[in-house]
């Protein structure tokens, strides 16, 4: 099979939601990438437009992304790029998008998702095969922090 692999950087725009399914469980979120470029004329960094994905992560990365992804975080997504179209008439709301016109989709099947340490710092834990009521239930591990040691000479 020929899937389009794609790594997008953004941040996550809605509350993750996991359920489980009768192939596992399911972790869903959207995701918000926007560009940045340099204006050279204002000396400045301007942004560009903003595109939302629907990110998907199956049994235990959904598990995982679940107990571990808040709202506005920054985020690295690698995974399988899917483009669906709604026809008018489609879907919950019977007409397919605004004005029955036929809305397309960007959704990605994500096969790896970790924090962006480009803009922050993250601490990992390994996981056992936990959902992720139970990981959120037990609280975060204390990690303990250790700056760089300075040697006077």
């Amino acid at each position: 099979m020929n899937d389009t692999l794609v790594t997008v950087v953004g941040n996550v725009a809605t509350n993750v939601e996991y359920r489980e399914t009768p192939t596992g469980g399911v972790a869903r979120f959207r995701f918000a990438a926007t560009a940045r470029r340099w204006d050279r004329e204002r000396a400045v960094w301007t942004d560009g437009p903003t595109s939302f994905y629907t990110v998907s992560a199956w049994r235990q990365l959904g598990a995982n992304l679940a107990a571990s992804v808040t709202v506005g975080e920054p985020l690295v997504v690698h995974g399988r790029l899917r483009v669906r179209e709604e026809q008018p008439g489609a879907g919950q709301g019977g007409s397919g998008g605004p004005g029955g016109q036929r809305r397309t989709f960007v959704d990605i099947d994500a096969v790896a998702v970790g924090h962006d340490l480009a803009r922050g710092t993250s601490a990992f834990r390994r996981g056992g095969k936990r959902g992720p009521e139970q990981a959120m239930a037990e609280g975060p591990e204390e990690v303990p922090v250790h700056g760089p040691e300075l040697v006077a000479t």
